[in-house]
């Protein structure tokens, strides 16, 4: 008897999902071609990131490995292009090259590019604060003191490796203000960091106890 009725309910439970799937039929089959769909879609960008990788890549090496004074315009116009292109890894490149090579002189242009890249490239946060000191780098000898502070704030209120580079470099800019207690403030900020860049440390010790000592 027992064995009738799990036969009965056997018979039961497949006529029920036989019926469930003749009754959706047409609902299965579009969730089936919208998961193929999505899925191809899905490795067709991915394909297409890969391949424009590589095409940067190339452009980048073939630019920089070509570059000479006679091809100085081509250079910064491929550089230019790969800067827009937002990429992680060749757009901060191709910033740090035309810096290196002293390509472009125009200030406001190159701190344009600066904005790009740390405002809307999708860079490892770490990167984006080293182009953030880099753009402070490249600022200081012409900034005033707010333009600079503006600039490396999110350094300094950080605890990004690269804060201690940003103390120093502002504890450096009020030292040949002559402002010299900004710039001590500044170099025991660094002194007092839980874990800030040796180097930098030793540093900020040398020119207190030489430069800035009671």
């Amino acid at each position: 008897m027992d064995e009738e009725i799990s036969i009965i309910n056997s018979n039961t439970r497949n006529e029920r999902v036989r019926n469930f799937f003749v009754k959706n039929k047409s609902k299965i089959i579009l969730i089936l071609l919208a998961i193929i769909i999505v899925l191809i879609a899905a490795y067709s960008f991915d394909k297409y990131k890969t391949n424009q990788k590589i095409e940067i890549s190339n452009k980048f090496n073939s630019t920089t490995l070509m570059h000479s004074d006679k091809n100085k315009e081509s250079t910064i116009k491929n550089l230019v292009e790969i800067i827009n292109k937002k990429d992680p890894t060749y757009s901060p490149l191709s910033l740090y090259f035309i810096l290196d090579k002293k390509l472009i002189s125009d200030r406001v242009k190159i701190n344009e590019y600066f904005d790009l890249l740390i405002e809307n490239t999708p860079l490892d946060k770490e990167i984006n604060y080293l182009v953030i000191y880099k753009k402070a780098l490249f600022n200081a000898d012409q900034a005033q003191e707010s333009d600079l502070l503006n600039i490396l704030n999110p350094l300094i209120n950080s605890k990004s490796v690269w804060r201690s580079h940003a103390l120093y470099l502002m504890a450096e800019f009020f030292y040949s203000k002559d402002q010299k207690q900004k710039s001590k403030e500044f170099f025991n900020q660094i002194i007092s960091l839980e874990n800030p860049n040796s180097d930098i440390k030793l540093q900020a010790e040398k020119r207190l106890n030489r430069d800035l000592s009671d």
